[in-house]
């Protein structure tokens, strides 16, 4: 083992070492090298990007009616130091996020899905809590190592077998760092969004099956299009996956958050 080879491992250790968490409300481990700082300075230039390239929505209605359930979700999850702002994107596109530091943006396209106002906070809860959880930075985390781990491993061969093996390397623990690592690590953390994602709903006063009907509509929606995607390789779970977890919790988050809210 080279001197080199040993100072890259002697740096690694000391960051894992230094890089333990706890995610909010399920008290699960996380790895974290990235500060929350850091994400939410990215989530605002990110947030301003979208503004550049993105048309907003000019329905007023729906734009307030994005706000109001955005405002009591936001007010459910206790982040002072987030500056919330909640966009409505006119595009067809079924999507919605929120970026770190608050920014939340929906797609007009989603607004199908969504009628009732429990969907649509089903569907604002769960990127809201991607954001709490701070899954963008555990996934910016956990892709530095896989890069650290890379270079310490093509250090090792290249001492040994030269450039090429070294460059070899490096591609076959790319692909293994994706299929083995951060998909099905991805598909946790939308499990873990989905969970507290109803957990925000339920504390700002709305009914946590509004969950239950929006999968259920997804699903319809996903089977119309061609797009049922399968379970493994992907970056969710699949909606029967997803359906089943979220009935086996709906319950209790319903008695323990729903029924004592105080933003009724």
């Amino acid at each position: 083992m080279t001197r080199r080879l040993a100072w890259a491992f002697v740096a690694l250790a000391a960051i894992l070492l230094a890089a333990c968490a706890k995610a909010a409300y399920t008290n699960r481990s996380q790895f974290m090298i990235v500060s929350e700082g850091q994400e939410m300075a990215l989530g605002l230039q990110s947030a301003q990007d979208v503004l550049k390239k993105e048309k907003e929505s000019r329905d007023t209605l729906q734009v307030e009616r994005i706000r109001r359930v955005g405002a009591r979700i936001a007010a459910a999850a206790n982040k002072p130091d987030y500056k919330w702002e909640f966009h409505l994107i006119e595009k067809d596109t079924v999507n919605a996020f929120c970026l770190p530091g608050g920014k939340v943006f929906f797609y007009t396209g989603i607004l199908n899905l969504t009628t009732t106002n429990d969907e649509l906070a089903a569907v604002m809860g769960h990127e809201v809590a991607h954001a709490l959880l701070r899954h963008g930075g555990e996934r910016m985390s956990a892709a530095l190592a896989a890069q650290a781990g890379g270079q310490i491993g093509s250090i090792a061969i290249g001492a040994s077998a030269g450039s090429a093996a070294s460059q070899v390397f490096g591609q076959m623990y790319g692909i293994g760092a994706q299929v083995g690592v951060l998909l099905p690590h991805s598909r946790a953390q939308e499990s873990e969004a989905d969970e507290v994602g109803m957990i925000l709903a339920a504390k700002a006063g709305y009914e946590p099956s509004g969950a239950l009907s929006l999968w259920r509509k997804m699903d319809a929606w996903a089977k119309s299009k061609g797009q049922n995607t399968p379970g493994f390789l992907s970056t969710h779970p699949t909606t029967e996956d997803r359906i089943a977890a979220i009935q086996s919790k709906m319950g209790a988050i319903r008695a323990k958050y729903f029924q004592q809210a105080e933003l009724r």
